[in-house]
């Protein structure tokens, strides 16, 4: 497995593309029943395969990943090539991005003394899935990428 089974919840809203992932396999909803029961190490192998081509298929498409602490952003450009990071620290201990009130504090400050800013680039290793999916498994979440580009025209 390249990456992490998908959670029971998960599994649940793709209910449809697993029938359709089992009948690409000539798998029926009968066999797979008696599958669960009488073979699970199978049923787990299913499961894990599933989850790896849906994991697959949703980074393929990821093109923008924001990890957000108390004092901290890294915004991620997943470009073709590259990984692109913008890092904003605030160096206020007062202030906690993630409220509402921390944030909001951000936005009259940002060009002030207590923000610091950084850029930096990185190129993929042999594995570019994997590389994104670590971002996600270190608590970055997928984006659109609007506050990337917001930071990223104010540097230009």
């Amino acid at each position: 497995m390249k990456f992490t089974r998908l959670t029971k919840q998960q599994l649940e809203e793709l209910h449809q593309e697993f029938i359709n992932f089992l009948a690409t396999q000539s798998i029926t909803g009968k066999e797979w029943e008696g599958i669960k029961k009488n073979k699970p190490e199978v049923a787990e192998e299913e499961l894990d395969i599933f989850s790896d081509l849906i994991w697959e298929g949703v980074l393929a498409k990821v093109q923008f990943l924001e990890n957000i602490s108390a004092q901290q952003m890294h915004l991620f450009h997943l470009t073709d090539k590259e990984m692109k990071l913008i890092s904003v620290k605030v160096l206020n201990p007062d202030i906690d991005l993630q409220t509402e009130v921390g944030f909001g504090w951000f936005k009259k400050n940002f060009q002030g003394d207590y923000v610091e800013y950084l850029t930096a680039s990185k190129a993929y290793t042999e594995n570019k899935s994997l590389d994104k999916f670590n971002l996600i498994k270190q608590g970055a979440s997928i984006t659109k990428g609007a506050l990337y580009k917001w930071f990223d025209d104010m540097i230009k």
